[in-house]
């Protein structure tokens, strides 16, 4: 009894207030999107057949998990960290003997009654645990070159597999382990090089080929003309500036039609055009199942519109809880999972967006406070795994919403409809929770 009563100090009582107003509003928006008038809330909550009415059993489950991790003993999730992982790697690997195809996305597990288990989803938790253990070892030293591949390694095995599984959204947030890694010391090169290649990627599909190779070897000369007084003392310069460009005309010339031919379904390539006001010839995509397929006028251009019109009819203040004539009406396509934001925009218009924002602003502040006050490596490398993931499903989706973003299939944290998602964040929050009421202990 005294040892429930120890585990039960220290726990952060805000976060989790901040949890309950985000599942809350989840199940909000879900209700609004599916309720019918001339059926009886009451029963449909409790019917276990529409929407909402499961996102309130995945509610209830994750309680109960949460509660669960509360009462665990910190060192479980040290000590079983690398099993984890291992565990999470071949749940995903299982989806390809097991897989149910869900919207051209063999991902998904069945478990019988209607639900469905992603373990992409549930890996970003194993992961955070891998990489928090492996950058609180002893002996390694992060400053090294060995380390930091082998960090990148666990991070990016689960996005490989996920690619693989045609879930290249999902892969994307594996990326935020990086802001992590950054923090605990990897090279800003390292980022400048990322950002790097993603504006090389937007300006190939901006700018005529011909025309960018002409740009990037201008911008080369000029370069060298600049530091010309420094090449005639040692041509390490020139050769490094010699060296980014055949890289930057490479990849433009040949890494980027390779990924959008190649390694991208034609549905995916399409939305990143479309993102960009461009049309994409399926034809050219060698992992299209039709080979003859043209690209429709407009690819995948449908979702976003509609989601931008049922967000711009909010206005400032919004039409009011069901009163949405867009998201009420189905208009918006998969408004109750990826285009959630959607519904909570036209009902709740500017001003409901802007409380919704801080709030999830206040979790993420409040998430980074509580790595800063961590004693232990593990503790603060796994708060702000969490933060970084919770950061990168809030700005993929809400950009991809309002068209900023091609549609990635990013699902919006606690708030859209999917118990996998669900026992996903629920899971890494609490986790957090735990660790951090243990925080004077020093976790390896």
């Amino acid at each position: 009894m005294n040892r429930q009563k120890n585990i039960s100090q220290g726990v952060d009582y805000t976060i989790i207030w901040l949890y309950g107003i985000l599942m809350a509003i989840g199940i909000l928006c879900i209700f609004m999107v599916e309720y019918r008038t001339d059926t009886n809330w009451v029963q449909s909550f409790l019917s276990g057949k529409t929407n909402y009415s499961k996102q309130l059993i995945f509610a209830g489950v994750c309680i109960i998990i949460a509660t669960l991790i509360l009462l665990t003993d910190s060192k479980l999730f040290t000590a079983f960290a690398n099993l984890f992982y291992v565990f999470g790697i071949l749940l995903m690997l299982a989806t390809f003997v097991l897989g149910k195809n869900i919207n051209g996305s063999k991902s998904w597990i069945p478990l019988g009654g209607g639900f469905n288990l992603q373990p992409v989803e549930i890996c970003k938790i194993f992961t955070a645990l891998a990489l928090a253990k492996f950058l609180s070892r002893q002996e390694t030293d992060f400053s090294k070159l060995k380390s930091q591949i082998l960090a990148g390694i666990i991070c990016l095995l689960p996005a490989v597999i996920s690619v693989a599984q045609h879930e290249a959204g999902m892969a994307l947030v594996y990326f935020s382990f990086f802001l992590v890694m950054f923090r605990e010391g990897l090279s800003p090169i390292v980022l400048i090089i990322g950002f790097s290649f993603v504006a090389l990627i937007v300006s190939t599909l901006l700018i005529e080929p011909n025309t960018l190779a002409i740009i990037l070897s201008a911008a080369a000369i000029l370069c060298i003309y600049a530091f010309r007084k420094i090449i005639k003392k040692s041509k390490g310069l020139l050769y490094l500036i010699l060296i980014i460009w055949f890289t930057s005309v490479g990849i433009q010339r040949f890494a980027v039609p390779f990924i959008f031919n190649n390694v991208l379904e034609c549905y995916q390539s399409a939305r990143v055009y479309s993102a960009f006001g461009k049309d994409y010839d399926c034809s050219l995509n060698q992992r299209s199942a039709k080979k003859s397929e043209k690209a429709p006028k407009k690819p995948d251009d449908y979702n976003v519109r509609q989601s931008k019109i049922a967000i711009g009819s909010g206005g400032f203040w919004g039409r009011g809880f069901l009163k949405g004539t867009q998201t009420r009406g189905k208009y918006v396509p998969q408004q109750h999972t990826d285009f959630i934001f959607a519904s909570l925009g036209e009902a709740f218009g500017f001003v409901g967006c802007f409380v919704f924002l801080c709030i999830y602003l206040f979790l993420l502040f409040r998430i980074i406070m509580l790595a800063e006050r961590q004693r232990s490596t593990f503790s603060r490398v796994y708060a702000y795994s969490v933060a970084s993931i919770i950061f990168f499903h809030i700005a993929f989706n809400i950009c991809m919403t309002i068209g900023l973003f091609p549609s990635p299939g990013v699902t919006l944290p606690l708030i859209s409809y999917g118990g996998s998602s669900l026992v996903s964040f629920t899971m890494l929050i609490f986790i957090l929770l735990r660790l951090d009421a243990d925080r004077q202990m020093v976790l390896r």
